[in-house]
């Protein structure tokens, strides 16, 4: 159960306990008591097996976030934080961000993992249009409070090209090829790159989590967030996996996979990933217009050498790993087994016909 909310008219709420992990970090641990009418921070602790140098900062800390008032955002928190301490602090593996992330769920604004009740869901093949259409369907009703959050394992009936929101087709695609191959190209509603799909060759999987999951974090902390259960998983493999830039999960022989994240108005985010578990490199590099620009800084001349599919670095089947990446996130999070409910397939199919299956969706940056 969430601490009381700071609407409460009470002259104290004490023992309120908040802790915030940073992806790739160090644990952040905050103790404290709302004291007044409005509500403010007071007797504030701050914990952890990171690393602040000089020490003494500590209490530059404390009394950067004692007084503020229980309604301060996560800006308004780190702000402060570092309008105390200066810019000859150093903060090793955590941040005034993570500090005012760990305070917010301490007071109840913001979640963690275990305060939700994730359910699995591992859908039958379908249609690319069908599981991009599932994914506003799935992300709305999470954020309306129909669902609860849910974590869905993709399988495809057909290969894809997938393009980003907020990309031009004819600059992404080279159409006559996807013709030629039969290949459908698609539009998804999150942004990022266009990525070149197999049935049986890719590993996908959407999360549709409520905002306070993210609270006060910035975009790329939340991608790191989100995926480093997957990050374990892929290690517990043998995979020498990590998170590169914003979205990107690769490894020492090149990329792995990679993220995408929508938010809705009504709080629901949506939050998928693609990794390649095997790929045909040559139809790929036909079909997708890689250009020297968008290669230009990963240090490589050529879009094949991007991808180190899974099945080469583990030897494994498709469903092993996927097996283990569920197992991963059921240990760590807490899963429970659900399937698809008629009615959310149902609204998906009317989407496709009403939205993702039209041209005006498409082509609306040609």
């Amino acid at each position: 159960m969430l601490p009381a909310r700071t609407d409460v008219r009470s002259r104290r709420l004490a023992g309120m306990h908040g802790e915030f992990k940073v992806p790739g970090g160090k644990l952040v641990v905050v103790d404290l008591e709302l004291d007044g009418d409005p509500a403010r921070i007071a007797h504030f602790h701050l914990s952890g097996d990171f690393f602040i140098e000089p020490g003494e900062a500590l209490d530059d800390v404390r009394r950067a976030v004692e007084g503020l008032p229980a309604s301060s955002t996560n800006e308004q928190i780190a702000r402060a934080i570092h309008q105390a301490v200066g810019p000859e602090v150093a903060f090793v593996g955590f941040s005034p961000e993570a500090v005012a992330t760990a305070v917010r769920r301490a007071i109840g604004q913001a979640t963690g993992w275990r305060d939700h009740d994730w359910q699995l869901i591992r859908t039958e093949p379908l249609p690319p249009r069908v599981h991009l259409a599932l994914d506003e369907v799935l992300t709305r009703a999470v954020g309306d409070g129909r669902i609860k959050p849910t974590l869905r394992i993709w399988n495809w009936n057909s290969p894809a090209v997938v393009i980003g929101s907020f990309q031009s087709v004819r600059n992404e695609v080279d159409m006559e090829a996807a013709q030629r191959f039969d290949i459908p190209v698609v539009r998804r509603v999150s942004g990022g790159g266009a990525m070149f799909m197999e049935a049986g060759n890719v590993v996908t999987w959407s999360l549709y989590a409520p905002a306070e999951l993210v609270a006060g974090m910035s975009f790329e902390d939340s991608y790191r967030y989100l995926d480093a259960w997957a990050v374990d998983a892929l290690r517990e493999l043998g995979v020498d996996a990590w998170y590169q830039g914003l979205n990107d999960i690769t490894s020492a022989g090149g990329k792995i996979g990679g993220a995408a994240q929508k938010r809705l108005a009504n709080g629901g985010i949506l939050h998928h990933v693609t990794m390649s578990y095997d790929i045909d490199a040559d139809r790929m590099t036909q079909v997708l217009r890689i250009g020297r620009e968008k290669l230009s800084d990963k240090g490589i001349a050529s879009a094949k050498k991007r991808v180190d599919p899974l099945k080469a670095q583990t030897g494994l089947e498709r469903e092993q790993i996927i097996d283990h990446m569920v197992d991963v996130f059921r240990r760590e999070h807490g899963l429970s087994d659900s399937a698809l409910r008629d009615e959310d397939l149902a609204a998906a199919q009317q989407l496709v016909a009403d939205k993702f299956a039209t041209d005006e969706w498409l082509y609306r940056l040609p």
